[in-house]
């Protein structure tokens, strides 16, 4: 069943100033964006936010900047920057993730920008966190993802750190933001106060690897790189026809001790069942490989989709392994609206959307913006300004 995506429209009426850059802090303010906020994405006139280019690559700029309007200010003028101080008096939300001390030097610091407006909500993504022997260091999504525990506790047991694949250090840290933000939204609408909030990536990704400080209040050591499975069989076993993703994970859990009998009576081997040598968690892991290998020898017989729905038919946890362009190929995403594509200039990108669904229906992507491709009606918007005061900014070089 097609379904049309909307905006859910909760936080229509929020207007968030947003000089976010690269990846952490503009997925903050593409959430906002996604439930309805009007996100004034301030940049440079001279190529935009560093997201735009730096990577050279105008799809990076797209994905994380959907749902927005692009106005161009040149903020080391002084009629720049006080054009941004009178938008200030007007936002309700600003946010920032320059490096270390960029946005004091900009003139638009905490103490600034609280001044002109008390109940505003300051948001700030920055790589470590203030009183860290780190804290003007600079970080990407790797240095965040190594500092914060995740890279130790991925990879193989016996093997080197390995840097997850999802961008938990960017992504992860500007969803912990956005919500931190709605919940100061939701706190200022009773008191009537701002709030300055804060978060560095290397505390995020901390919080994104809470299951490690489990692992070492239970052992008394460091959380190590972890196995695929403490009840065999669990992991990733290889399908046909054996190409780079042709794997299934399935996992048996201790919590239920049913997954493996009816792991056994699917694969035939009903006759392992009540076997000792496999009977309890405890056993398995003494031969594993053992263990392992007829369960590889029985998906290896199938493609990787075929072992995951026969698995699922019977109550067994699996899961193919699939990569962007099998996803992007599988109609149901597209028709629950889940993945949309978005037209940016002359090109084209599919893109996964917000993933929760509002009363059934998922959120709208909308273009990202082009670079200062609203200046007139933001201005208009927030300020009143006509066409002819805009022209006149734009004939000085300010917008």
């Amino acid at each position: 069943m097609n379904i049309t995506p909307a905006s859910p429209g909760c936080l229509a009426g929020i207007r968030v100033l947003d000089l976010t850059q690269f990846e952490a802090g503009t997925t903050c303010t593409e959430a906002l964006a996604w439930m309805g906020a009007d996100i004034a994405k301030v940049e440079n006139p001279k190529g935009g936010e560093a997201g735009r280019t730096g990577f050279g690559d105008a799809y990076y700029f797209m994905m994380y900047n959907a749902n927005k309007r692009s106005i161009t200010v040149n903020l080391k003028s002084d009629r720049g920057l006080a054009l941004v101080k009178e938008m200030v008096k007007k936002a309700d939300v600003f946010t920032e993730n320059f490096a270390p001390g960029a946005v004091e030097r900009l003139g638009l610091g905490y103490d600034v920008v609280s001044a002109i407006n008390p109940s505003i909500i300051y948001a700030q993504v920055k790589g470590f966190g203030d009183g860290s022997p780190y804290e003007k260091g600079l970080s990407f999504d790797p240095i965040a993802q190594a500092a914060g525990g995740a890279m130790s506790i991925t990879g193989e047991p016996n093997g080197r750190p390995i840097k997850p694949g999802p961008t938990i250090g960017d992504t992860g840290t500007g969803m912990l933001l956005a919500f931190s933000i709605v919940s100061a939204l939701f706190e200022r609408a009773r008191t009537g106060k701002g709030r300055r909030l804060q978060v560095a990536m290397q505390d995020s990704v901390m919080h994104y690897s809470r299951g490690a400080f489990i692992t070492q209040a239970r052992t008394g050591k460091a959380a190590p790189r972890r196995r695929p499975s403490d009840n065999p069989p669990g992991g990733i076993f290889p399908c046909k026809p054996g190409g780079p993703n042709d794997y299934v994970y399935l996992l048996t859990s201790r919590a239920n001790p049913e997954h493996w009998p009816r792991l056994l009576k699917l694969i035939g081997r009903e006759d392992l069942i009540g076997d000792p040598r496999y009977d309890t968690p405890e056993a398995r892991l003494k031969c594993e490989a053992e263990v392992d290998e007829i369960v590889s020898g029985w998906t290896r017989q199938r493609t990787k989709h075929e072992a995951m729905t026969q698995l699922s038919a019977v109550g067994v946890p699996a899961g193919a392994v699939l990569d962007s362009m099998e996803l992007t190929n599988e109609p149901s995403f597209r028709q629950r609206g889940i993945l949309q594509t978005m037209t940016h200039g002359e090109r084209e990108m599919t893109m996964p959307t917000w993933p929760v669904r509002f009363d059934g229906v998922p959120t709208a992507v909308k273009s990202a913006p082009l670079l200062g491709e609203h200046t007139n009606e933001v201005l208009a918007d927030w300020l009143g300004l006509d066409a002819d005061a805009v022209g006149e900014l734009r004939r000085d070089g300010i917008v």
